[in-house]
């Protein structure tokens, strides 16, 4: 079957394009879900139309994600947390927890699979995040998890300097 696209299909082409599909995909899911048209001689006249609305459509979509990357690439997200001597937290700072925090910085809803992480967030301190929005608009930007207030920490570098510290143990005074 021959098929006029009509909106941008993933893994099968962009709208304006004329494509060969199996029946029942076009018939079932294609045509009915508004994606495409039969490719009569009357609807390929109009394929030029569907390609600048689609491609309007397209540049509009990267002008609004690159505004958008823009705006997280200059955010940084400071989060509060209880965490143990050693800096490392009770719990985690999961992707759900920063897109929450981002969508309210930024104004727009903001889905938390298109956050990378380098892995889980589970030490005190800055850490690096990327958020993808599409493949030209990507925006890198700080999270940073701080202790909960009260509570003492004590850096990597800190910890090891007092352990390689030896006790000074007084002698005790005879007339005490």
């Amino acid at each position: 079957m021959k098929v006029l696209l009509i909106q941008d299909v993933e893994n099968l082409g962009m709208a304006g394009d004329v494509k060969h599909v199996a029946d029942g995909f076009g018939r079932n899911y294609l045509i009915p879900k508004g994606f495409a048209v039969l490719a009569t001689d009357g609807a390929q006249k109009q394929a030029g139309l569907h390609r600048r609305r689609a491609a309007d459509r397209r540049q509009r979509l990267a002008d609004e994600m690159a505004a958008l990357a823009k705006a997280v690439s200059q955010t940084k997200l400071v989060f509060q947390s209880k965490a143990g001597e050693k800096g490392r937290l009770y719990g985690s700072v999961t992707t759900a927890d920063i897109s929450d925090r981002l969508t309210r910085a930024v104004g727009q809803e903001i889905d938390r699979r298109k956050i990378v992480l380098d892995g889980a967030i589970k030490q005190i301190g800055t850490h690096k995040a990327v958020l993808r929005l599409s493949a030209d608009a990507v925006a890198e930007f700080d999270v940073v998890v701080e202790s909960l207030e009260g509570e003492t920490q004590v850096s990597p570098d800190e910890e090891k300097a007092v352990e390689d510290v030896e006790p000074v143990v007084e002698p005790a005074e005879a007339g005490e």
